[in-house]
């Protein structure tokens, strides 16, 4: 019984200094995160080590010498002397919405076309979509090829299709703009004179050459079409929406000509 006794004790001594190593090692990594919290250098001085930075803005930030503001923390919170957890400030950027305000006169003219509506553009409306959008939208350096574009997108006969980017390579500047077998690895765009990678080309009407675009001259090409489309599905009698929508699609599809004659356009990310 009493080596069962002492055999008993010698163990529940080791299970002792086992524990106190645990609890040794526990009050170890709080002290050293205490230290982390407390210890302040330049870019992220302790505020509890400095009280003169209290008074140079809100909890959170500190400004500098030259002028930069800096977040002490990004999100959770921070341990002051009292012990007490503070949450840290985080600025947030307002988000934007956009607003639109419609145009009397620009309203005024649509209603008059809806009343009879056709692709002539003797109308007011269209008049001004000419003279503003779709002109400038097809308005390229190669001039005649352009006025054909512009005809055939009118007459709704132009035809966009993609080729393989493998078969087109990057050549010089002098090489062919269009032609049959022999030019189907052109990469310069016909319509900007420049060389680019032209994973689209166009035909214009059932019969003719292929002319390789890049991808700009192809944005610009497809929001007037975009916008021919719709005043088309008007005249037919398609679109069954009130007036006051009809006016904002056309206004929104006005706006991606202007936003592709300035070059901006969007690709597939694939």
């Amino acid at each position: 019984m009493v080596r069962d006794a002492n055999v008993k004790q010698a163990g529940a001594e080791k299970q002792l200094r086992e524990a106190q190593g645990k609890i040794d090692v526990l009050q170890a990594e709080v002290t050293a995160l205490k230290t982390l919290v407390l210890t302040s250098t330049p870019s992220s001085p302790n505020r509890q080590l400095h009280p003169q930075l209290q008074a140079t803005g809100g909890r959170g930030s500190y400004k500098r010498g030259g002028g930069h503001i800096r977040t002490s923390s990004v999100g959770g919170a921070f341990q002051t002397s009292s012990g007490k957890a503070e949450p840290s400030t985080v600025s947030i950027e307002p988000v934007a919405k956009e607003e639109r305000e419609m145009d009397s006169v620009l309203f005024a003219e649509f209603l008059s076309w809806n009343q009879h509506p056709s692709l002539d553009r003797s109308s007011a409306f269209l008049s001004r979509v000419y003279r503003e959008d779709i002109g400038p939208c097809l308005s390229f350096t190669r001039s005649e090829l352009s006025q054909l574009v512009h005809r055939a997108v009118e007459n709704n006969s132009l035809t966009i299709e993609p080729v393989a980017v493998s078969a087109l390579p990057m050549v010089k500047a002098s090489a062919l703009e269009c032609g049959g077998p022999k030019a189907s690895v052109e990469t310069k765009c016909a319509l900007s004179g420049l060389s680019r990678v032209c994973r689209h080309r166009i035909k214009l009407g059932d019969k003719g050459s292929y002319y390789y675009i890049s991808p700009s001259s192809r944005a610009r090409i497809t929001a007037v079409c975009n916008f021919f489309t719709y005043i088309r599905y008007i005249q037919q009698g398609l679109v069954r929406q009130k007036e006051e929508q009809m006016f904002w699609e056309v206004m929104r599809l006005r706006r991606e000509m202007t936003v592709a004659k300035l070059g901006f356009y969007l690709t597939d990310q694939g």
